[in-house]
Parts: structure tokens; sequence; C-alpha cells
């Protein structure tokens, strides 16, 4: 039985120094932070949700983790069914998990309040959207659905992947959500592509954000991979082995600082109107339209879907075209190739789809103003940058020499603050169980 005070144990002994390394892609001898940080953890569930009496004996306390994702090639190419380079980074939120023998999923999210679902109403809440009780809800709605005993539990999560930095918390949320039902409810049977699918289900229908595939993605499936999705229901996804260190590159996310919480319009514009030059075709997905098509129709598409629409499109084709030249480059330790493609995708992503800053937005215009100070710190050195993520008030993805890495870094921040720029590594596993 696995108390909170043998978890504990386990942990101050090393017992899951071996596993840690395995998630986090790090020595052995570099296990201890991540456990000290899961020692923490437990620590603070036993205050929030302690162990009842001896009249009942409680069940067994479990540890969960699901890493930030960081997108490497396919900038909104996801929801159009295109292809992907993504991958999970050695950022995460962790969990710890006991069922609580009631119908009621209670998660205290560390600095939030208490989420508490009643498992005996499923159904989309309006009032709901936006929150991470939509989440849970979705997410425990699909297993459901799937025929899985679902049943209340308690859980108290930390997180050091820092909502609104580009790395896709509630992604992260999602499939850490995924993974805690999959191991107390459904023996591991879910893998981890459909764990994926589900924190989509829940983003789209539960939260309201019609993002696509990608960040649950990356998230659950972790590592390097490509993914085509072709056919959503069914991605194809190749791991892309790489070191970027080895290579002697550094990745880093820099934080612009912008509040992007109301830009939701924005970011649900792109596949809207991406979509609608595919209708133009009688298709619902650029993923479907023949590029050859595309060209030889562009007056017609201006007249019925405008001039960004086309724009936009025109990144699509690009970007998604560059993916499977990112991989082949990596494959190939092609490094200077791989720089060369993340700048293209970055000028797209500018120029065409036009994700840089929002709408008529004058003052406000940090994504461009750190990409230029990317530009500006790194085209002498060898370095490459593009926006990252959804965009318009984000983040910025850059690949440093690991020589420069300590100038630059301290060259940012001196712009957008202390703790602005993030020096990350590739996490070898995605979403999981701990022990």
């Amino acid at each position: 039985m696995k108390t909170i005070e043998s978890v504990l144990v386990t942990l101050k002994s090393g017992g899951l120094d071996a596993r840690l390394a395995e998630i986090y892609g790090c020595p052995l001898d570099a296990a201890a932070p991540y456990a000290r940080r899961l020692e923490d953890l437990v620590a603070k569930f036993a205050h929030v949700f302690p162990e009842p009496g001896e009249a009942a004996a409680p069940a067994e306390l479990n540890l969960f983790s699901a890493p930030g994702r960081t997108e490497i090639g396919g900038n909104h190419t996801d929801h159009q069914h295109g292809h992907v380079l993504a991958a999970s980074v050695n950022l995460d939120i962790i969990a710890a998990a006991r069922i609580n023998g009631t119908r009621m999923i209670r998660i205290q999210s560390e600095g939030f309040p208490l989420d508490v679902v009643d498992l005996d109403d499923l159904t989309i809440h309006e009032s709901e959207k936006n929150t991470s009780s939509a989440l849970i809800r979705g997410v425990a709605a699909r297993f459901a659905q799937l025929g899985y005993p679902v049943t209340g539990f308690d859980a108290f999560t930390t997180s050091n992947v820092l909502k609104g930095s580009g790395l896709s918390s509630s992604a992260a949320f999602e499939v850490l959500v995924g993974n805690i039902l999959n191991t107390l409810f459904a023996r591991g049977e879910v893998s981890p592509v459909a764990i994926a699918q589900i924190g989509q289900y829940a983003e789209n229908a539960y939260y309201g954000k019609p993002c696509g595939l990608m960040d649950q993605m990356a998230s659950s499936v972790g590592g390097i991979i490509a993914i085509d999705f072709g056919d959503p229901f069914l991605p194809v996804i190749e791991p892309v082995p790489f070191d970027f260190a080895h290579s002697g590159l550094a990745l880093c996310i820099i934080d612009s600082g912008a509040d992007h919480g109301d830009l939701t319009d924005e970011y649900a514009a792109i596949p809207a109107e991406m979509k609608a030059v595919a209708a133009h075709f009688g298709k619902k997905h650029l993923s479907e339209v023949p590029e050859t098509g595309f060209f030889q129709s562009l007056a017609a598409i201006r007249r019925t879907a405008g001039d960004r629409a086309v724009l936009r499109s025109l990144h699509f084709f690009t970007d998604d075209q560059r993916v499977a030249l990112q991989a082949q480059a990596l494959k190939a330790n092609d490094v200077e190739r791989f720089k060369a493609l993340i700048i293209e995708s970055g000028r797209s992503s500018s120029d065409n789809l036009q994700n840089i800053f929002a709408t008529g937005s004058t003052r406000e215009q940090s994504v461009a103003l750190v990409l230029a100070l990317c530009e500006r710190l790194l085209a002498p050195v060898g370095g490459a940058w593009r926006v990252h993520g959804g965009g318009f008030a984000g983040t910025v993805q850059a690949f440093v020499p690991l020589a420069e890495v300590d100038h630059f870094k301290a060259a940012m921040e001196a712009v957008l603050g202390q703790g602005s720029c993030h020096v990350l590594s590739i996490r070898p596993i995605g979403g999981c169980w701990i022990g």
C-alpha cells in the first residue's frame, strides 16, 4: 500500500531516481532535484487531503507527470490536418492523486482555487468555459463515454510550465488528468495518442477553444516527433532522434511578457480563414486542397475569402512542406540546413500568417520586438529564431549556439525582465505515471 508516508520514504531513499532519470532524460546522479520536487508535492497533497482515520483505509497514492511542449516546425498547420514537428520539454506539471471513494473529482492546483467536478453531471457547462474545471469535466466525460468506471479522486498539482509561456500548460494539464484517469480507472489501456485526442476533445467542446491536436500529442507522446495529421483519428507519428546540445545548440523559449488571455478571437480567426479557403474547393481543411489548384484559383479566392485568408493559406502550404525538410535535416545532422528552415518558417509566420501581434495593435507588439532582438543577437553568430506556438502575444523560439547562451539570456532579460528567457532540453518521455 503506497501511503503518503511510504511514498515519501521511497522518494527520500532514492527509490524512484532511476525512473525519474528515464523520464527527464538526465543522468542518475541528476535525479535528486526531481525527487525533492515530488517530496514537496506529496507534503502539499497531505496538507490539503489528509489520510482518513483508521476506520477507513486510504487508497494508494500515485504520482504523475505531463510535460510542456515546444513546436519546432509547422506553425498553425495541425488544425488543417497537416504536418508538425514537435517535442516535449523538461518542464512539466506533476500530480499526486488518490481515489477518494466519492463521485467527486477534487483537484487542487497550487496557487489556484480548488476544482470540484461532480461525475454525475458530465454535460458541457457554458459557465465553466475557459476554466480548468471544464478541462477536467471534458476528460472525465470522454473516459466515461469509453466505458471506463471513473469515480472520484483527489489530486494536488504543481507546475513549472508557466501559464502563457507558449509551452502549452493547458495541454499538459489535460494530458496529466488523462494519465491519472488512465492509471486509476482504465488499467493503463488508453494509449498516449488516445489521451492526446481526449485532451483536444475537452479543450474544443468543454473549454471552448478550437485548438488543433499538436500540443496534446507532443505532451502525451514525448521526445521529438514528426506528426502527420492527415487522418486526425489515426495520426502518423515518427520519432526523430536528435540531441540539440550535442550539436552545439541550446533551445531557448523567450516569453514576450504580454497577456494573451483575451486573444481567443485572433487565434480562432486563423483556422476559420484557412477553412474558408478550403471551402472554396468544397473541402474542410487545406490539407485536402492541391497546392496547384490553390494558386490557379487565387483571383476567385480573394473575392470569396479575402487577402489575409489567401496569405494565411499560402503560409500553410509552405510551412507544411517545411516540416518534412526540417525532419530530414535533423536525421542527417545537417544543423545549418535546419537553422535556415527555422528562419524561413519564422518569416512566413510574420509575413503571411500574420500572428506576430494582434490586429490593430500599435503599442503592444512584444513578439515582433523579441524577434527583432533575436535577429540582432543571433544572425551574426549562427543562431535561428521564429515565433512559437499560437503567436500574437506569446513566445519566441530560438536555437542559440552554446557559447552564446549566457550573453543571449542576459541581453533578452535586460529588456524583458528576469526569468523571461528559458533554456530548455528535450524530454524523452511524455505524459506518464511515475510510480
